[in-house]
């Protein structure tokens, strides 16, 4: 991570934002590349990104997805196809995370098993626990 006194924008790499929705579905970003002085740029590409939630028992879950488009309009008319692939990437996203925090193994530090059994952790400087094994 950069160091935060050493924070600055990047004044070649700008991008005006728009945003637009239909206030049933989802957001369209329009991100439009401007110059340092806020003039556009021609020489990049505008990027359309789409929002969109995805509802799960802990609540709405944000999406966000890049839409490969020309205009506006083609933005809106690509809108359902790459959300469609925006929640099935954050979902495939979520099993992955589910499966790694499945998987993972919790390795006692040597000895711990005979040190539990005597009454107390190596190193805790309680002189044993209070609870006691049989």
């Amino acid at each position: 991570m950069a160091d935060p006194r050493e924070v600055s924008m990047d004044s070649k790499a700008l991008y005006r934002e728009e945003i637009y929705t239909d206030r049933r579905l989802g957001t369209l970003r329009v991100m439009h590349p401007v110059t340092a002085e806020g003039a556009p740029d021609p020489g990049r590409t505008t990027i359309y990104q789409g929002e969109a939630q995805l509802m799960t028992n802990m609540g709405p879950l944000p999406i966000s997805f890049d839409i490969d488009a020309k205009s506006l309009g083609d933005a809106i008319a690509k809108y359902g196809e790459a959300a469609k692939g925006g929640v099935e990437q954050a979902l495939r996203e979520l099993q992955e995370m589910r499966r790694q925090a499945s998987s993972s193994l919790v390795i006692p530090p040597a000895g711990a098993a005979s040190a539990i059994a005597s009454g107390g952790l190596p190193g805790a400087g309680l002189g044993g626990g209070k609870i006691q094994l049989p």
